[in-house]
Order: C-alpha cells, then sequence, then structure tokens
C-alpha cells in the first residue's frame, strides 16, 4: 500500500501522553513520497473536527469537507507533528488535499517550527 505526501488517513494514534492528540484521527501526510516508500516512518500532523476550533490561528489550517474528501471540516494543526509507522495506516487514504492546501500546510509548519 503505497502512501502519498498530501494523503489523508485515519490513524489511532494512542498510546498517547499529556496534551498530544490521541484516539482515531485524521492524519495529512507530510513526508515526501520517496521516504514513504521506505521501511521508515510517515510524517504527518494530526487533524481534529473543525467545530472543535473555532478561532483561526496561525498554527493551524481550517480545511472545508470539500477541499479533503472527508466527511466535515477538519483543523490541521501544524504544532502536533509525528512520525509513525506505516502500519498504522488503512489501506485506502480517506482523502487529499490539493497543492495548494499542501503550500499552506508546509507555510504553517515552517512557523512553527522558526524555519
Amino acid at each position: 500500500m503505497p502512501i502519498h505526501r498530501g494523503e489523508i488517513y485515519f490513524v489511532d494514534l494512542n498510546p498517547t501522553q499529556g496534551r498530544e492528540q490521541s484516539g482515531k484521527r485524521p492524519v495529512l501526510v507530510l513526508s515526501i513520497d520517496e521516504i514513504n516508500r521506505l521501511p521508515l516512518v510517515v510524517t504527518v500532523i494530526v487533524g481534529t473536527k473543525g467545530d472543535n476550533i473555532p478561532n483561526d490561528y496561525p498554527t493551524n489550517i481550517r480545511v472545508s469537507a470539500a477541499e479533503s474528501g472527508l466527511p466535515l471540516e477538519t483543523v490541521f494543526l501544524g504544532f502536533q507533528i509525528r512520525s509513525l509507522d506505516s502500519k498504522r495506516f488503512s489501506q485506502t487514504a480517506a482523502g487529499r488535499v490539493s497543492g495548494e492546501i499542501l503550500q499552506r500546510v508546509e507555510n504553517t509548519v515552517r512557523y512553527c517550527l522558526g524555519l
């Protein structure tokens, strides 16, 4: 099952600690396809339902259901970056974002990391 940059999967993030996002969540793949094909880890940012985050912040990316293919509006949290084993991922992606949205995500992650 190839995992591709820009795809969205629902992944069980447990176990977690403290303020880490937990449970089954949408994650957006950030790592490049060359890395995703290797038996390494897949780097993602974690999302949550748009209703959970009523205000917009420079650390978040709000993506409509129409833009992602997911059933609900999702806010991806640029400060919640995780590297996950590919065994956590389902066989098929639940959604995908366009290059324009992926560019917004990249800019937000750069902001969060001070790059």
